[in-house]
């Protein structure tokens, strides 16, 4: 989770919503992503989505069966998609997201019967310095 907050951390510091990811395949970090929707004019540029990007390059598959996801906030649901389109086996995630989550929230993606795919969950790792990082974002810009 430290290396998904760093990623946060830096995307902050890009004046982008603070969300950082890690994808971990076999204990190593593969992939590590920021959000950067505004810095690349993309609304898919969520930080999960990038990094499924990246270590799926990466290892040359669309599968990542055998990889972890760490994230710092609750994933919304286009994330949630592609994480079980992608097979993910595990998410970690910090700080819970009640306005745009979909995993604990919203339309809670993974309970649903027409979802294919179900990683294992485990939320509120890193959950403090998390949703600190995000109230300090968002209280700066009020």
């Amino acid at each position: 989770m430290r290396a998904a907050l760093d990623a946060a951390l830096s995307a902050a510091g890009n004046d982008e919503v603070p969300v950082g990811a890690a994808v971990v395949r076999a204990g190593e970090i593969i992939a590590i992503s920021a959000n950067a929707p505004r810095t690349l004019h993309d609304p898919t540029a969520h930080a999960e989505i990038r990094a499924i990007r990246a270590a799926a390059a990466l290892i040359g598959s669309d599968r990542l069966e055998d990889c972890d996801l760490w994230v710092t906030l609750e994933p919304c649901a286009m994330c949630a998609g592609a994480i079980a389109h992608a097979r993910i086996a595990r998410l970690y995630y910090g700080a819970e997201d009640p306005k745009g989550g979909a995993v604990a929230h919203g339309p809670r993606f993974f309970s649903q019967s027409t979802c294919h795919h179900r990683p294992e969950i485990y939320a509120g790792i890193g959950e403090e310095e998390a949703a600190a990082l995000l109230k300090d974002f968002f209280a700066a810009r009020r």
